[in-house]
């Protein structure tokens, strides 16, 4: 099959990515809260918070080193299974210390579903298709973090607040479980990787990362998803101190996470307006903005708007630094490059959240997401430096021919 012929698979990834999504979004708040209920500190929610990142740190490069030779269908229905068990685990452990390996089976099981999945969509998209077909994809991620937050709202409350988070960690493994039922058949046999003697040999991974908008394009993904990563896991102890209901919580990064499905429902049009650099350059700095703003003891409804504007504003890296590192990749290494901007999305997601409770604990726990706001400004400032090159998306989607230059060739 011609790639981009048919996206009726991209519809079912998008369906059993939001579900994934929305369950590992429905137990990171329930970890937070069940912690708490459990005696954690600031600190000690930063480590667990820190661990769901940890496995996936060290096994994202063998998988993407996998995929490049392989297919990719067979990480998501494993992602998938071991998302489901580390929530439902995660809700039925009794110590801190249990709750911090099940969230790191959690971390495990999204990093091998989102390497798949990534790869797929890059061998699957015409190149001209790469944007949209990723901005499309992670929507799935967004609709995931808009229901799964509001489910752990509406879960999780009242006196009993270690048996309501457990309650909302078992819902959010069965909800995972849903996935699978969208994965049938997702890969098309005439999209395999090359054969090994076509293919050459393994691409080095400094080769990789001395590509030309790869580390930009890993710092940008680094920095988005950290800053969402912080929302998730420590909005709710914003909430605890400023006195905001659990509910209210939930409403609020729903309203994140909404605001993100209209950036990318709408990212064609503002890629055609702006610009790749410019409208990552222009959002980052926004970002790191509003970041900061939420450290200010605004009123709920001041906070609402931040965030609905910061969800906006977010929505553009993770999509724009995918197309950006498949792009810029060597022949070849396109799953380990995605797999080295997934390893620089789990450090960010180790380091950022221990970060967070140190500082959190020396300075309020409202000082996080002005460490966030510093990294979004970094990341800014990255863009400027380093832009992407070129891609001729509008010429190859007027005369139907593949881009040249940065643009990655036909698979396979």
């Amino acid at each position: 099959m011609r790639p981009g012929g048919n996206r009726g698979w991209l519809l079912r990834l998008v369906i059993a990515f939001g579900f994934a999504q929305a369950a590992v979004s429905m137990a990171r708040p329930a970890v937070s809260y069940r912690a708490l209920a459990l005696g954690a500190d600031e600190r000690a929610v930063g480590v667990i918070a820190g661990v769901y990142a940890l496995l996936p740190l060290f096994a994202a490069v063998p998988l993407g080193r996998r995929t490049d030779h392989g297919r990719c269908a067979p990480l998501l229905p494993a992602g998938v299974v071991l998302v489901s068990g580390g929530c439902a685990l995660s809700g039925a452990a009794g110590s801190l210390w249990a709750m911090a390996l099940w969230s790191g089976v959690m971390g495990l099981g999204h990093l091998c579903f989102v390497i798949g999945a990534q790869s797929l969509v890059a061998r699957q998209s015409a190149p001209h298709e790469q944007d949209r077909n990723f901005g499309h994809f992670t929507i799935g991620a967004s609709l995931g973090q808009l229901v799964g937050p509001v489910a752990a709202g509406a879960l999780i409350g009242g006196h009993d607040m270690a048996g309501s988070s457990a309650l909302a960690l078992l819902a959010a493994g069965a909800g995972a479980a849903v996935a699978l039922t969208s994965l049938w058949r997702i890969e098309h046999r005439r999209t395999a990787p090359a054969s090994p003697a076509d293919r050459g040999g393994r691409v080095p991974v400094h080769r990789i990362l001395r590509a030309r908008g790869v580390p930009a394009g890993i710092l940008i993904s680094l920095s988005v998803l950290s800053a969402t990563d912080i929302l998730t896991a420590y909005l709710p102890v914003v909430g605890e101190h400023r006195g905001i209901a659990p509910s209210v919580i939930g409403v609020l990064l729903s309203l994140r996470a909404a605001a993100t499905i209209a950036c990318r429902l709408v990212l064609t049009p503002l890629l055609r307006l702006l610009g790749r650099t410019a409208l990552l350059t222009v959002t980052c700095l926004l970002g790191a903005l509003l970041c900061a703003g939420i450290a200010l003891p605004v009123p709920v409804w001041g906070l609402g708007a931040m965030l609905a504007a910061l969800g906006f504003c977010l929505g553009v890296g993770q999509p724009l630094s995918m197309t950006t590192v498949v792009q810029a990749a060597p022949d070849g290494a396109r799953s380990t490059a995605l797999a080295l901007r997934l390893t620089g999305n789990r450090l960010g997601q180790v380091a950022a959240p221990a970060a967070a409770g140190l500082v959190a604990g020396a300075a309020g726990v409202a000082a996080p997401f002005v460490m966030l706001g510093a990294l979004l400004l970094l990341s800014s400032g990255v863009t400027l430096r380093s832009p992407a090159k070129p891609a001729e998306t509008a010429e190859a989607a007027e005369d139907g021919r593949a881009p040249s230059g940065d643009a990655a060739p036909p698979v396979r």
